[in-house]
């Protein structure tokens, strides 16, 4: 595959990830607070605390960590499994009438995001190599991947540099990020040890 298709690949997964993973979850939290639907607001919270995962790895992109690129499949492959599965509230969204404009919009959206997931996954695992250390990192095709963090970074600098009153730099992003991470991998070891056990795949409040 040339650089530029491959440059080009990795942008349309870019753009269709903040439409799929940002943009419309966003929409749907605020429609769902609006129109007071439980199980949708209950789905939408543990979205994004999962899809938290993919902000970490963002942070670690732009503090230029080889992690990251593991990071960003795992947390893809965590934000496509999350819609799916909870039992309870599978049952309360297909109990929702089908014809209605939110209900509707909830099921495209989550077969939508798994599609879109797993061509992310496919391409993002050409990458994977990149995780190997700094001399990988190098390589024409991690720099592509390199490219939107970093570019996003610089639309945002000037903001944060101003709430922290200083000068942001990889580095801060790169501690902030893994500061981040292990209190993520602490919480989800917590779920997965404790709370999984005892309730299974029921979501209840949580």
């Amino acid at each position: 595959m040339s650089e530029s298709l491959y440059r080009t690949l990795v942008w349309l997964d870019v753009r269709l990830g903040l439409l799929f993973a940002v943009g419309l979850p966003l929409v749907l939290l605020i429609w769902a607070a609006i129109r007071r639907q439980g199980a949708i607001l209950r789905l939408m919270g543990l979205y994004w605390k999962v899809s938290s995962l993919l902000f970490i790895a963002l942070l670690l992109h732009v503090g230029n960590q080889p992690i990251a690129y593991p990071l960003v499949l795992l947390a893809q492959l965590l934000m496509a499994a999350v819609l799916w599965f909870w039992v309870d509230l599978n049952e309360e969204l297909h109990d929702l009438p089908p014809w209605r404009a939110l209900p509707l919009t909830v099921r495209i959206w989550r077969w939508c995001l798994t599609f879109q997931v797993l061509a992310s996954v496919a391409l993002l695992a050409t990458a994977l190599g990149c995780s190997s250390g700094a001399a990988a990192m190098q390589m024409a095709h991690c720099l592509v991947w390199r490219q939107p963090p970093q570019q996003l970074n610089g639309w945002t600098d000037p903001a944060l540099d101003f709430v922290i009153g200083g000068d942001w730099s990889p580095m801060m992003a790169a501690f902030g990020g893994y500061l981040a991470l292990l209190g993520y991998a602490v919480g989800l070891l917590q779920w997965l040890l404790v709370r999984l056990p005892r309730q299974g795949r029921v979501a209840g409040e949580f």
